[in-house]
């Protein structure tokens, strides 16, 4: 089929480079030129495993292209809208005025019969906002929202092999031609036997916000476990384990550590309070606030214990910081919980190296203040004290004997739980970690 996809950031060059995969003929629009003059030389504008390969592929097959030019979608017969939705400033809704603009600029071009398919993640009432608006700008048309279920480092996979499809529909007879369009673009996922679930557009809305805040909850706990345990004396990785084994609760996400961040987790939670408060709805979610302040508890927490580690005062210290990205396999430094601690010890006396495989470029922007080094081994180099917050299997591998021979103190702070203690103690080194005695 002939494919649009309205925005080419994170999500929209995905998608597009995984259409081509799929045989399709795909137009990927995009306001930024210099971003559509790097898709087109099969340049990926961020770190994606996998990406690359994609749009050579498509790029070479002809199966897909760049442009700024919106009127270039014109042939199209689905479209897909894949823009941005982050945090107002200084409020806790999402701005949804790239979404507007898309469509809006989208609507002329729409031949009758197209399909226009919303990913973006939105508050709950803008696909059906969006749809009136289709009735007069774009007759004869339909909309679908269809949430995306992404996970950085795994984006491509997730994008060819979904784990489910949600389609969200109105209930006119039109949706009914619109959806079988919809399964062509998804042939190949859904002859592979992936669950198709078929709602109206408000649940459809509402599935990723739902999924977001539940995996938010799930962390917050077991990083409110970590509090209890280290009152306690208790193992929070154990306890974890223990629990994880009840198949009701299950063993994913239940890594206590320093919190969650990036650019979809935090700023979606707090979308959705305002949203359900703008419902009349906000006592449902008021949990979620609670979630939001563990989360952002953890990052001072680590902050109080790296000054405790360093006897009292972290004026002067050298501190180590490995990671920059929220997770491995990425280079997002959005809400970086490795990167906001970073920035605290600096603040409060110490001067920080921070290291990362893939994300320092972007670190610089947001923090040009603290030091960088690509190299992990330079980096460690007189460290007071080396603080692992981002769990690159680069990392995990790193030498413990070969650190402890260029630091200044064998003090290392597992931020993520992720190394092997045993394997650090044995070469003398003082191991704490979250959660842990």
């Amino acid at each position: 089929m002939k494919i649009s996809v309205i925005g080419c950031g994170y999500l929209g060059a995905v998608h597009a480079a995984s259409m081509a995969k799929l045989g399709h003929e795909v137009i990927g629009i995009d306001t930024d030129t210099a971003r559509v003059a790097a898709l087109n030389n099969g340049q990926a504008p961020f770190f994606e495993p996998g990406l690359p390969e994609l749009l050579h592929e498509g790029l070479s097959s002809k199966k897909l292209s760049f442009s700024s030019t919106i009127s270039d979608v014109q042939t199209a017969e689905v479209h897909f809208v894949c823009v941005g939705t982050p945090q107002k400033p200084g409020e806790y809704a999402a701005d949804v005025q790239y979404v507007d603009a898309a469509f809006t600029a989208l609507f002329p071009y729409m031949q009758a019969g197209s399909v226009a398919v919303g990913k973006s993640t939105v508050p709950v009432g803008t696909a059906s906002r969006i749809a009136q608006l289709m009735v007069t700008q774009a007759p004869n048309s339909h909309l679908i929202w269809n949430p995306e279920f992404l996970r950085e480092g795994h984006a491509v996979s997730d994008t060819l092999t979904p784990d489910r499809l949600v389609y969200g529909l109105s209930d006119e007879l039109s949706a009914v031609p619109a959806a079988a369009k919809l399964d062509e673009v998804y042939a190949a996922a859904l002859s592979a036997g992936t669950p198709r679930l078929q709602v109206n557009y408000a649940t459809a809305e509402l599935v990723k916000s739902a999924a977001n805040s539940f995996l938010a909850t799930k962390i917050s706990f077991i990083n409110a476990m970590a509090e209890v345990c280290e009152a306690s004396g208790a193992d929070v990785t154990a306890l974890a384990d223990a629990i994880g084994m009840d198949d009701r609760i299950g063993r994913k996400f239940l890594n206590a550590g320093i919190g969650f961040g990036g650019g979809c987790l935090p700023k979606d939670i707090r979308a959705f309070m305002a949203r359900a408060g703008e419902l009349g709805a906000d006592q449902a979610l008021t949990f979620l606030r609670e979630v939001d302040a563990i989360n952002m508890r953890r990052r001072s927490k680590v902050v109080e214990r790296t000054r405790e580690l360093c006897g009292g005062s972290l004026i002067g210290k050298r501190i180590t910081v490995l990671g920059a990205t929220f997770k491995p396999n990425s280079d997002d430094v959005r809400d970086s919980p490795a990167l906001s601690i970073a920035a605290q010890l600096q603040l409060q006396g110490a001067t920080v190296t921070v290291t990362d495989p893939q994300g320092l470029a972007n670190a610089r922007v947001r923090f040009p203040e603290l030091k960088y080094e690509q190299d992990a081994m330079m980096a460690c180099r007189n460290a007071d004290a080396v603080l692992l917050l981002t769990e690159w299997p680069e990392f995990i591998a790193l030498d413990p004997l070969a650190i402890g021979e260029i630091v200044a103190s064998k003090t290392i702070l597992d931020g993520r739980n992720a190394l092997e203690p045993k394997k650090w103690t044995q070469h003398n080194w003082d191991y704490y970690a979250l959660g842990r005695s």
